[in-house]
């Protein structure tokens, strides 16, 4: 009996002895070591990353993400989560990163850890076509949709617009938002403008994008908060990428023009 407890005892101070070392392997040390980088996405948020007609997630921060992986010397996996629990699975390990046209806002900054900015937007209005939209105070009594969890939606809400406003409706994609908008569910979008204006370029609905803005803002990449050595590495071949002129190739690959600006 003595020999079975001594057995036992030896195998689960082993046990305790590889989650150590495991534990003690910073976040850029485990990536290297696992052999691959997993990324968080919303896999509705064209042209960031999305599902093309054959089911496969491209975009250009799918593109930007495959050079990193590259540079590391690692395997890129993609991991559609839902938006509204991306830092949760973000903090459970399921996701290395969120790299998904993620705005850089002083709430995020919480408990998310960013990168350094590397693109522009705005958060703009989207109305049904032939609809006058000159000013925010036009969304009065108008029921506006958002997603839920964005930077949208928190736009929207810390707006003084947002009193007078009939109605937020809440979507889990802006794909099911633009849906309900050109059909006249509800009456208007805030919306990235990046997405808006690529999605009203390659699909056909009756919707316009208006030039009313709530605010400027910056993407970034979100790692958990005590992964700063994965996050300065990225941040470094980024800006590699970007002397190299292969930030630039995938920018105009996806824009036409170089937007990038780390």
């Amino acid at each position: 009996m003595r020999k079975i407890i001594m057995v036992l005892l030896l195998g689960f101070t082993l046990f305790l002895t590889g989650c150590k070392e495991e534990t003690d392997l910073n976040s850029l040390e485990k990536v290297i070591e696992d052999g691959y980088l997993t990324v968080g996405l919303d896999d509705t948020f064209a042209p960031m990353g999305y599902r093309n007609k054959d089911g496969v997630v491209v975009g250009f921060d799918i593109d930007l993400a495959k050079a990193v992986a590259e540079k590391l010397g690692v395997e890129l996996r993609i991991q559609p989560i839902e938006w509204d629990s991306k830092v949760l699975e973000l903090n459970a390990g399921n996701i290395d990163m969120i790299w998904n046209g993620l705005s850089i806002t002083t709430e995020r900054e919480k408990s998310i850890l960013f990168s350094d900015p590397y693109l522009n937007n705005r958060q703009v209005v989207l109305v049904k076509s032939g609809t006058t939209m000159e000013d925010i105070t036009d969304l009065s009594g108008l029921k506006v949709g958002v997603q839920i969890d964005s930077s949208g939606q928190n736009a929207l809400e810390g707006n003084t617009a947002f009193s007078s406003i009939s109605e937020m409706v809440k979507f889990n994609t802006f794909s099911e938002a633009l849906l309900d908008l050109n059909s006249g569910r509800i009456d208007a979008i805030v919306i990235d403008e990046i997405m808006g204006r690529y999605v009203l370029e390659q699909e056909t609905y009756d919707i316009d994008v208006t030039d009313v803005s709530l605010g400027d803002e910056e993407y970034g990449i979100g790692f958990r908060l005590e992964d700063i050595e994965l996050r300065d590495e990225i941040d470094k071949i980024l800006y590699e990428l970007q002397d190299q002129g292969v930030t630039a190739t995938i920018s105009n690959n996806w824009f036409g023009e170089d937007i990038f600006r780390p």
